[in-house]
């Protein structure tokens, strides 16, 4: 979406009479349950919010939950008169720095936080747990689904922002074979484990590792340090193959139901052998696979399952 020139009321409405950002995934739900939003999903709100944010100045920074803000030193009100430079990513965090280069608004959703950019006049949330609101009326608006306030908003100096992130591996998005297999090499970890693991590879969530493992023809239980060097190639690939495919589906709005074909697809023939998806149940989460292409026809035992069978 270009930007309107100048800085005058006939640009607020010009602005706002065009059609709304893409603010895909305002729900993402998984068999009634909110899903992480991971790479693709971060990525696409963020290509949709990078022009809007930064159209014009903050008039009003806040009210924001009590629960929800994470800082108090700056104060929400030194964002006022502030323009945002627009939306940056890192990892599923969004960063949104001020032109000026002096503070940066990190936001990381967690399960239930859902971002929207609203036009001027566009209904929106009673309370809102944070929002920011611009010059002619627009504003960009947390929600948080559900009693508990696990979504979070740092106000933060550059400087700080890069030490809050400074635990965060490489972006998976690009990772390569040759980062891949040494991070493999020196984590001796289940592969569905390791991809989810932050501080290794940065970006992946439950749903995008079963859809990475399943593309790439590998067990969700196979040690890492275990691979071949063809398998890890292979993983690479897959890596990026599904997390592009999951950020052009999610650029067009496509729900749950047609991005996955692997994640929250039990019983569902594989769209590649025929075979049904099979899955493992965690205490935290679930893996979902295909028993003929990933792991040699062999059902992975559910641990849950088992422990009430003893």
């Amino acid at each position: 979406m270009s930007l309107p020139d100048g800085d005058g009321v006939d640009d607020v409405h010009r602005l706002h009479d065009r059609p709304a950002p893409n603010d895909y995934p305002e729900r993402l739900q998984c068999a009634g349950t909110l899903v992480v939003p991971e790479l693709p999903e971060m990525e696409a709100w963020r290509r949709a919010l990078d022009d809007p944010v930064s159209a014009f100045p903050i008039v009003k920074a806040g009210p924001a939950h009590v629960a929800t803000l994470k800082t108090y030193d700056p104060p929400l009100s030194t964002l006022e008169g502030r323009r945002l430079e627009g939306a940056r990513r890192r990892a599923k965090r969004l960063l949104f720095p001020t032109d000026d280069g002096e503070l940066v608004v990190l936001v990381h959703l967690m399960t239930a936080g859902r971002l929207r950019y609203l036009r001027f006049g566009e209904a929106g949330p009673k309370t809102p747990a944070f929002q920011l609101v611009f010059e002619g009326g627009s504003r960009l608006v947390l929600t948080e689904a559900g009693a508990k306030k696990r979504a979070g908003v740092w106000l933060l100096t550059p400087e700080a922002a890069e030490e809050e992130l400074a635990h965060l591996g490489p972006e998976a998005l690009g990772l390569g074979a040759e980062r891949l297999g040494e991070i493999c090499a020196e984590e001796s970890r289940r592969l569905h484990s390791l991809l989810r693991d932050q501080r290794l590879v940065a970006g992946i969530g439950r749903a995008w590792a079963n859809e990475i493992l399943h593309r790439a023809r590998l067990s969700p239980y196979a040690l890492s340090p275990d691979l071949t060097p063809a398998e890890v190639e292979r993983l690479a690939e897959a890596i990026d193959a599904e997390l592009e495919r999951g950020l052009e589906l999610r650029e067009r709005g496509t729900g749950d139901k047609k991005t996955y074909r692997v994640h929250d697809k039990l019983g569902t023939p594989c769209y590649v052998c025929g075979t049904p998806i099979a899955r493992v149940d965690f205490e935290e989460h679930t893996i979902y696979y295909c028993p003929e292409c990933q792991t040699g026809g062999r059902v992975l035992k559910d641990r849950r399952l088992s422990r009430l069978l003893r």
